[in-house]
């Protein structure tokens, strides 16, 4: 505890630390208040109630969506649709920067070529969130009719343009909030706001949980979370780290070693879970095509068996569900990580990988001990993803459930060590202890090695 308390005004002793951790707390601020401001013309209290009775029935993958959202989407916000959009442009452009040629050229251009690339998301999210508003609007008039207020085509029509605007601009002044906190606060803005939404429900999930279970069934429940939670900070931050060394070259009258110094040993760090919460993400959208294609058929069979693979606390949804993950992640690891490049970076700075040619060799070694340590992290991360229903099966609520693991675990403790580590930087820099002093939060530097940016 009181090594905690000096970690704690080490940080207040840093001016810039402080400032730039107030002004995250500050904008965070204003994140939340956002999600209760509500759109012209609707009924929030009704609106909520209505949403809550259906998720209570299954609310799917909507009910996943307003956890994201701090309950903003069921509120009907003007902050409803949240960051969501961005997300998916931004993943729109990074797979076009994989296999289309303009783009890839766009990324090798640096900086220059990184604001393009930016430029270029705001665009696309500001065309997804136009259909998305639309969409948000179609649902709002079809599933909860009652909690919009005033009939008559004026005022519908008035309603449409007003509330597809607002929510277009909200989405975008995020946007610029989470870019503001990146620049000038501290963490990774656009994932913080997405923390924030999913933290902002938990307490309300721990209350209810406490009130339906006896308190033995809420002591195991608290203690598997805490060991899920372990579980996942393990497969988060565990690499596979490739030894390297350098060619040595002569620097004046004495012999020097190209890299980072003489004395660090170097290493190539490969993630053992490269793709991150992007292969839940991916599998989750697929899963629910079946309920859209189902509602185009007139078969009760068929309807009945399309419906059954949205139930995601099915049997049949978690076997198809656990396949998918492991598929995604070889798919996204193999976009985002590319063996040539980083095989040509080692190849120009002199680099090379012992008893391995530089080269195709080089390429050809790391190409087979990434697929080697994504297997168990695909799995493992498959594993991760179905612990909600298994957590539901075994009585906890719905809510809480989605606490055990799935895209919610993973963001916050992805979004956590992100934010921690940037914190350990400025206490180091300025030669006070890191938050930790047995063990490291990743990234931390040691003395004697060093990592290679890849």
């Amino acid at each position: 505890m009181r090594s905690l308390i000096q970690t704690l005004r080490n940080i207040y002793k840093i001016t810039e630390l402080r400032e730039r951790i107030f002004y995250t707390l500050l904008l965070l601020g204003v994140f939340r208040l956002g999600t209760f401001v509500i759109l012209p013309g609707i009924d929030s209290i009704a609106l909520e109630r209505a949403f809550t009775s259906a998720s209570g029935a299954g609310g799917g993958l909507l009910d996943f969506f307003n956890t994201f959202l701090g309950g903003a989407f069921a509120r009907g916000s003007i902050l409803a649709l949240g960051i969501m959009p961005y997300i998916s442009a931004s993943i729109v452009v990074q797979l076009l920067a994989a296999v289309v040629p303009a783009f890839q050229k766009l990324r090798r251009e640096g900086e220059s070529g990184q604001k393009k690339m930016n430029q270029i998301t705001r665009y696309l999210t500001v065309a997804i969130t136009l259909g998305q508003s639309v969409s948000y609007v179609v649902y709002l008039n079809t599933s909860y009719p009652d909690a919009l207020a005033g009939p008559g085509t004026a005022q519908e029509s008035f309603f449409w343009i007003t509330s597809v605007i607002i929510l277009t601009a909200g989405t975008m002044f995020l946007v610029w909030l989470g870019e503001r906190i990146t620049d000038n606060g501290i963490g990774n803005g656009v994932s913080l706001l997405i923390m924030i939404g999913i933290i902002a429900g938990f307490p309300a999930a721990l209350i209810s949980e406490f009130r339906t279970n006896l308190p033995m069934v809420f002591f195991i429940e608290l203690l598997s979370l805490g060991l899920v939670t372990m579980a996942v900070v393990a497969l988060t931050q565990a690499t596979r780290k490739i030894p390297i060394n350098y060619a040595r070259q002569m620097m004046g009258n004495r012999i020097g070693q190209l890299g980072r110094g003489t004395a660090a040993r170097q290493y190539i760090p490969l993630k053992v879970n490269s793709a991150g919460v992007m292969p839940i993400i991916f599998a989750q959208a697929i899963m629910f095509l079946p309920a859209a294609f189902a509602s185009f058929l007139d078969e009760a069979s068929a309807q009945s068996v399309a419906f059954s693979l949205t139930n995601w606390t099915g049997l049949w949804y978690n076997v198809i569900f656990f396949f998918l993950i492991i598929v995604f992640t070889y798919f996204y690891t193999a976009i985002t990580v590319n063996p040539n490049e980083i095989a040509d970076q080692l190849k120009r700075n002199g680099g090379f990988i012992p008893g391995i040619k530089p080269g195709k060799k080089t390429a050809e070694y790391i190409d087979n001990v990434l697929s080697r340590i994504t297997l168990p992290g695909s799995i493992f991360l498959a594993i991760v993803s179905i612990f909600p229903a298994i957590a539901f099966q075994m009585g906890a609520t719905t809510t809480f459930a989605q606490f055990f693991g799935g895209t919610t675990l993973l963001i916050m403790i992805g979004v956590t060590l992100d934010t921690l580590q940037q914190i350990e930087s400025y206490l180091l820099m300025r030669h006070y202890d890191g938050l930790m002093k047995s063990g490291r939060v990743k990234g931390r530097q040691r003395s004697g090695g060093s990592t290679v940016g890849v």
